[in-house]
Formats: structure tokens, sequence, C-alpha cells
């Protein structure tokens, strides 16, 4: 017999906990019945359709760009967050996105690229090893959360394509599907949900392809089955749940910036310096926490400062 050490055996081929707990059962449950239900040949493992939370990434490599900041604890993390498409309110996608399908699942990267490419989700998490990076994270409402992320470099992926010299933004799209995603209603944003970044700036290394945290497979609520990891800037540039990445010459719409864009600005770089319209952007509260920081210019990332040299940041904001 074969045996496998953890670290050789890539995430997106072990069995979510889930699947193999729903198959104990149904096989309990055939063997009580005298294995009638067997005869549909009907196999509880064929379609995977959602991304559970539980299910441990092994072979995960640490990085050295982590903070030593303490982690936010994994149910405030789970439990309190922006995912309008499951609702406006914080606790709404935890319960509004359980049955939501995440499988099967593609992305698409097309424009201004040599090799456009559609990827699914398991041929993108085989690109690099599953790294940890805990990053520090600022919300424009004045909270903040220290989370460990899964992932790689966002580069990696973006090379696959080979982008064209006349590529100067990445835009990225997000899954908007009515049927599965209660919050998309007229009045709220114009969907679906739309970020972008300058070329430099995704293809900066601390700019993540997430799949995963706290060692395991992204939940639902928190942006699977891929999200965009950006820590210098507010928590709504990190789009969830992506489909699609397109290379341009031109800056993309994003949609907050379209909503409301004298309070979210294309660049939304945590700036203590500007402030919101309706509130200061100087101090934060870390989640789970009473007293009150202060903010940290590029949200104390200071190795991207040079992305911005001899850039108004006051007007870019």
């Amino acid at each position: 017999m074969l045996i496998r050490k953890t670290a050789d055996i890539p995430a997106s081929e072990v069995t979510p906990k889930h699947w193999y707990v729903n198959r104990r059962k149904f096989i309990a449950g055939a063997s009580a019945l005298g294995a009638a239900a067997l005869v549909s040949g009907y196999d509880l493992m064929s379609e995977p359709e959602h991304a559970f939370g539980g299910t441990a990434i092994p072979g995960i490599q640490k990085s050295n760009l982590s903070t030593t900041e303490k982690e936010t604890p994994y149910k405030d993390v789970t439990t309190y967050n922006n995912y309008y498409e499951f609702g406006t309110d914080k606790s709404e996608p935890a319960e509004q996105a359980k049955n939501f399908r995440t499988r099967p699942w593609t992305v698409t990267i097309d424009g201004l690229v040599a090799k456009p490419k559609t990827l699914d989700i398991d041929a993108i998490m085989k690109l690099a090893a599953p790294e940890e990076r805990i990053y520090r994270h600022r919300c424009v409402e004045g909270w903040s959360i220290v989370v460990p992320w899964i992932g790689f470099s966002l580069s990696t992926l973006l090379k696959q394509v080979e982008p064209l010299g006349k590529a100067k933004y990445v835009k990225f799209t997000t899954l908007g599907d009515g049927k599965q995603m209660p919050g998309l209603r007229p009045g709220i944003l114009d969907w679906p949900y739309r970020e972008g970044l300058r070329l430099d700036e995704a293809m900066q290394r601390l700019t993540m392809i997430t799949f995963g945290l706290y060692g395991e497979l992204l939940p639902n609520q928190n942006g699977a089955q891929l999200r965009l990891t950006v820590p210098w800037k507010y928590g709504f540039k990190s789009g969830k749940s992506i489909v699609k990445i397109t290379f341009t010459d031109k800056q993309p719409d994003t949609a907050w910036n379209t909503a409301a864009p004298n309070e979210y600005g294309f660049y939304s770089n945590v700036n203590p310096n500007v402030d919101h319209p309706r509130w200061s952007q100087g101090t934060e509260r870390r989640l789970g926490e009473f007293s009150k920081r202060k903010t940290l210019m590029f949200n104390g990332y200071d190795e991207v400062a040079s992305l911005y040299s001899g850039m108004d940041l006051k007007r870019n904001f």
C-alpha cells in the first residue's frame, strides 16, 4: 500500500469533512435498509457543490510576510462579514450563504493578454504551494481584523496568461447569481460586484489570490471559492467569489466607486489622513476589542509606499 505524506497531497485532493461524514451516514443507512439505496448508482461523492469551512488544507507553508499581531478569533471572522450579495447586515452572510453552491467553479482570465485562459479552482490551487500569511485588515467603518489567509501571490496566477505591454489595470468581476444570492437587489449596488487594481499593485507580492483561512478552505461567507486579499487597502477592495479577471489599458469601473465616488475612491489605500465624509479614519477598533488604536498609513505595510511615489494621496484616495 502506498502511503503519502500530508505535504505531498494537494488541497484539491482532500476529501471535505462534510462529504465523508455524509458518506458514513449514507453507508450506515444503506446497511440498515439492505443496501437498497445503492441500486440507483448515485454516489454522494460525485457532485461536490459546496466549499466547506472546516476542510483542512495540507502542505501549508508559513510566510515571512506575516504580522506577529494576535489573530482575530475564527468565530468573529466567519460571522461578522461584509458580503452584500448575502445581505447588508454583518450577521446575514454566515446564515444566507450556507447553501451557496461553489462547484463547479472556474475563473476566466482575458483582455490584454497573450494567452487567455479559463481555469477551474483545482488547477488554480495547484499553481503554487499553499502559503499562510497573517495579514491585518482595515474596514472603512472603523473596525479591523487579523486573519491567517491561505493562498499565494496573485502574480503567480496572472503570469499564466502573459499580460501584454499595453495592460495597465486588472479588473476583477465576482459572481452575480440572483438565484443563490438573496442580496442582489436593485438600489444597493450595480451588480455584479467589480473591483480593480493598477497592474503594479496586482503584481506586488503582498497581493494574494486566496482560497482558505485558518488552515481550511474558505467558508462561503468569506468568499469561496476564490477571493482577492490586498492588505494595505480598505477591505472592500478584496473582492469575493471571483469568476473573471480582465487586463485592460483603462482604469476599470468598480462597484463602490461607481455607487459613491465621493466616499470610495478607486485606490482606497488605508490612509488616516483622508477621512470618510461621514467619519474619521484616524483610529480603528480591532474586532473583539474595546479600545481603539491609531490607524497606520498603508495599514502598516510600508513596502508598498513606493507604488505611489509622487502621487497626491488625498486627491487619489
